[in-house]
Formats: C-alpha cells, sequence, structure tokens
C-alpha cells in the first residue's frame, strides 16, 4: 500500500502520549496524530476521545523524508461534515410535525419551560455536590 498525502486511510490505535495517538496503518506503518487533530472541538485529555484498540479514520497530512508519518483524525471529520447534505439528526430530532405548526408565542413558551427544567436540574445536581468536599469539625 502506497501512502499519499491527502488520501484517507483506516488504522488502529496503538498508543496514547500527551501529545497525540500513534496509530497502525494498513501496511505496518505508523503515524501519529497530534492531539489538536484529534477532534473538531479543544481536546484537553486525549483519552477522553479515543483509546488504544480503536479503529479510525485518518488523512496523511504530510510524510516527512525520514519516514514520520503525520495524520488527522479532525480533517476527516470536517470533510464528513461538509459532505452532509441533510440537516443533522439533534435538528430533526427537535423539529416535529406539531412544533411547526405553533406560534412564536407558543413555541417561545415551551423553551422557556424546558430551559428552567434544565436548570432545575442542574441547580439540583451542583448543591448535591457541594456539600460532599467540605471537612466537619
Amino acid at each position: 500500500m502506497q501512502l499519499e498525502v491527502g488520501s484517507v486511510v483506516s488504522g488502529k490505535i496503538t498508543g496514547i502520549t500527551n501529545f497525540g495517538a500513534f496509530v497502525q496503518l494498513e501496511g505496518g506503518k505508523v503515524g501519529l496524530v497530534h492531539i489538536s487533530e484529534i477532534a473538531l472541538e479543544y481536546v484537553k485529555d486525549i483519552n477522553e476521545h479515543v483509546k488504544v484498540g480503536d479503529e479510525v479514520k485518518v488523512k496523511v497530512v504530510s510524510i516527512a523524508p525520514g519516514g514520520k508519518i503525520s495524520l488527522s483524525i479532525k480533517k476527516v471529520l470536517e470533510e464528513e461534515q461538509k459532505n452532509k447534505v441533510s440537516r443533522p439528526a439533534d435538528v430533526e430530532m427537535f423539529t416535529s410535525r406539531q412544533e411547526t405548526d405553533l406560534s412564536f408565542e407558543e413555541k417561545m413558551s415551551r423553551f422557556k419551560q424546558d430551559s428552567d427544567d434544565k436548570m432545575l436540574a442542574l441547580k439540583r445536581n451542583f448543591e448535591s455536590k457541594r456539600g460532599s468536599g467540605r471537612k466537619r469539625n
């Protein structure tokens, strides 16, 4: 298998460091996905996004003269996102036929109620954790 810059290939995560993940490609070659190329969002802890043994699709970013291969998961995700023609699934989930027939005021009222419910749940969760770390005399 001949690797070329710009090609998308699959591989398996073989090692994780604090600066990136090593991916074994088909043909036995190993490349590095830098931590900044792991996900679309900021990655503080790489272990929250990939694990050793994960199968991933990567794009070959560069191949250095010494044989070092730079890879990107992020660029594959960006291309997949760009190629999506239909609306995202999460938007379709919240837009039902009934909701499109509602007036603006009814939609705002529903949104406010949902928001209040979520804020109440967050407040309860926060307060339940708040007292657990205190020292008692």
